[in-house]
């Protein structure tokens, strides 16, 4: 966890760094961190499925080659209440002015509870990333993001699942 966070760290500040130098040439502005608010929903390939909320922030440290993010979800079915936070390696691409995709990969932690009783656990995720910016300024818009996720626990349960909702942009 210590590694995770050094490296988020370390992103955060070349990120810093990269966008001083962005506004001394007059490039491309970029904002500071991207935070995406929505909705979300599983389907356990073992039977179940569940629905709940995400919150997630993105930062850019390295322009249209990499971008980080550190999400929240809490998803509540007939079975466990679940709350994960993961974070992804994402690669962008810039598809048109308005829209942007990107392919993640990452590492989640897992807790849930199951009528009292309580694992955690870790899991490998791969999410596909569209973001919807309907004016040229990018500060609001709207994001879809479907995952997979592989529990690296016992049983190695697996699951897909969405989010959907806003995203705003701070410069």
């Amino acid at each position: 966890m210590r590694t995770i966070l050094t490296i988020l760290l370390l992103f955060l500040t070349l990120n810093a760094i990269g966008q001083e130098a962005a506004k001394d040439t007059l490039t491309k502005k970029e904002p500071v961190a991207v935070a995406e608010f929505g909705g979300a929903a599983s389907l356990n390939f073992k039977g179940g499925s569940s629905s709940g909320y995400s919150a997630a922030v993105e930062v850019t440290p390295v322009e249209d080659w990499l971008e980080l993010e550190l999400g929240v979800t809490s998803t509540f079915g007939n079975h466990p209440k679940e709350t994960d936070i993961d974070i992804l390696f994402k690669k962008p691409w810039t598809l048109s002015p308005k829209v942007e995709f990107m392919f993640g990969v990452g590492l989640a932690w897992n807790h849930a509870n199951d009528n009292g009783m309580i694992t955690n656990g870790t899991s490998g995720e791969i999410a596909l990333d569209w973001m919807f910016w309907p004016a040229a300024s990018h500060r609001f818009g709207w994001y879809l993001e479907p995952a997979y996720d592989y529990s690296f626990g016992r049983g190695h349960e697996q699951s897909v699942g969405i989010s959907a909702g806003l995203l705003v942009a701070f410069p």
